[in-house]
């Protein structure tokens, strides 16, 4: 399922023009809200999609149907502010291993490493600090063609969550 996701996003983003649709904000001190940002894809076949920051969420996909109905066909929520504290894998990029790993445990070059748990006993979705929970980068550029486009990025440290060496995403 993910890479039919990450496939259909690289196929909308290389098409589409992302407009910033809004700035999230809240009278709250806390300062994720004040950096949740939500953009706006859409391209000349009709697909539109809303992303956020947070966890590089997909916040709706409206696609045609035969007859040309757009229709969203993202489960989820209608406003970023609502995945903070709603179902943290809605649409998101999960982390840096998608489904458990036993007891939270790996080797790896005869290495243990002891990661983060959050399902039970077991390491669920990349730990309770997956990629989820991150405020990604959101850069707007154009591609090789000259169309606009949209870029999430981030760089998750060596020892965050447990897992070893640093990886830095796009």
């Amino acid at each position: 399922m993910n890479r039919l996701v990450t496939g259909l996003l690289c196929v909308l983003m290389a098409s589409c023009s992302p407009q910033k649709k809004e700035t999230m904000s809240s009278s709250s001190t806390d300062s994720l809200t004040s950096k949740l940002q939500v953009y706006s894809l859409e391209n000349s076949n009709g697909l539109k999609m809303t992303v956020t920051n947070l966890g590089g969420r997909i916040i709706s996909l409206w696609v045609p149907d035969k007859n040309g109905e757009l229709a969203d066909i993202v489960l989820g929520y209608d406003s970023a502010f609502q995945y903070i504290n709603g179902n943290p894998y809605f649409g998101a990029l999960i982390g840096r291993y998608g489904n458990r790993i036993a007891k939270g445990k790996f080797k790896l070059d005869d290495k243990e490493y002891n990661l983060a748990i959050n399902n039970g006993e077991n390491t669920l979705h990349g730990g309770p600090g997956g990629f989820f929970t991150k405020v990604w980068d959101a850069r707007p550029f154009k591609n090789a063609n000259g169309e606009e486009a949209l870029e999430l990025s981030y760089l998750s440290p060596a020892g965050e969550e447990g897992y070893p060496g640093n990886l830095n995403i796009k």
